[in-house]
């Protein structure tokens, strides 16, 4: 069990809470949120001048510093039934300190959630100012348009939802939207710092193997162990009546060469788990998965979803890695023989009607 040394849970001082109730009335347009003495402040902040698109760059790009992550909540001209639609930014520059972005990581979802994640309409990540210009915004919502296909735990997720609304005799799983930041992707459960300390030593391959779980009573990701781990271990690490995530560091060679690859391994055993687990290990994972691989810069080669550890072979895993590339081979064409002439009959001799001198 790795030792958290962030220290204590950052939290809103109660002049912040008091400007975010003030804020979320209209009368704001920019508010910069950062962390010091360990508690969540008010930066700076700036009242609308024309259209949010037309304050969009002059309002955010000066509030970015090369060296200190921030957080930014601007204000849409939009509505919904809460008011005032919301981005959130969240900026950690990669020049930073890694304790200042293992900090910000850890802290994002408390800020949304004292915010209140119903104001908010959508979210960007940055580590340069193109990823959260106006223009980066642009490109950011155009990539949302299109729906992206469906993961098998995601319809079965759907699948559920759609057998408890349609049966008011089955188990009712209670998801407080007020306690935890409900997205497009998922549920963003907030990651335990001795889980996000764990991400950042396997990123620079200090640990081999991470095991991460969901507490559902206090609603966090929380970690549980990153014992060192071998490829024919791997099996064993997978709870055969509990889901899990893990993160593996796969050393292995591939057409010559020597690769350290992550993968990530959601391992859900089926109905062993209830409708609750299922429910919500399935919509953690997107969230979890985007801290990851956005914010802390962790490369995830591949991701893999078990039923069960003896699936983990050597062999499988490598197939999933390196999947096989599919040739489709051009069926030779016979060339055709010389024109006006005929080649040579061919006789061929064998059992039965050959023996009797008839061509076969």
């Amino acid at each position: 069990m790795l030792r958290c040394w962030l220290g204590r849970v950052v939290s809103a001082t109660r002049e912040l809470k008091d400007f975010f109730a003030k804020a979320r009335n209209g009368s704001i347009r920019i508010m910069k949120v950062i962390i010091k003495d360990e508690q969540l402040v008010l930066g700076l902040y700036k009242e609308p001048l024309q259209t949010w698109d037309r304050d969009y760059d002059n309002f955010i790009l000066p509030l970015l510093e090369d060296m200190q992550p921030c957080y930014i909540l601007y204000r849409l001209d939009s509505q919904n039934a809460q008011g005032y639609e919301w981005l959130f930014i969240s900026w950690s520059p990669d020049h930073s300190p890694v304790r200042q972005k293992m900090l910000y990581a850890a802290t994002r979802a408390t800020v949304k959630k004292e915010f209140g994640g119903g104001h908010i309409k959508d979210e960007l990540f940055g580590t340069m100012k193109e990823d959260v210009c106006f223009s980066g915004y642009q490109k950011h919502v155009l990539s949302r348009l299109g729906p992206a296909p469906l993961t098998a735990a995601e319809e079965e997720l759907k699948q559920i939802k759609i057998n408890e609304d349609s049966s008011s005799s089955m188990v009712k799983t209670e998801i407080s939207v007020q306690s935890k930041h409900q997205t497009m992707q998922g549920i963003a459960f907030p990651i335990q710092e001795s889980a996000i300390t764990a991400l950042l030593l396997l990123k620079e391959k200090k640990i081999n193997y991470i095991q991460l779980k969901l507490d559902t009573e206090k609603e966090t990701i929380n970690l549980v162990h990153t014992d060192v781990t071998d490829i024919h271990d791997l099996p064993k690490r997978i709870p055969s009546n509990a889901a899990r995530y893990h993160f593996f560091l796969y050393k292995h060679s591939h057409e010559g060469d020597y690769l350290e690859s992550i993968v990530f391994i959601y391992s859900m055993p089926g109905y062993k788990c209830g409708i609750k687990d299922r429910m919500l290990y399935s919509s953690c994972k997107g969230p979890l998965l985007d801290v990851a691989e956005q914010e802390l810069q962790l490369k995830v080669v591949k991701k893999i979803e078990i039923d069960n550890g003896e699936e983990l072979t050597p062999d499988f895993l490598y197939e999933e890695v390196h999947p096989k590339q599919h040739a489709f081979k051009q069926a030779f064409a016979k060339p055709k023989g010389p024109a006006g002439k005929r080649g040579m009959k061919r006789i061929i001799r064998g059992g039965g009607d050959a023996e009797n001198g008839e061509d076969v």
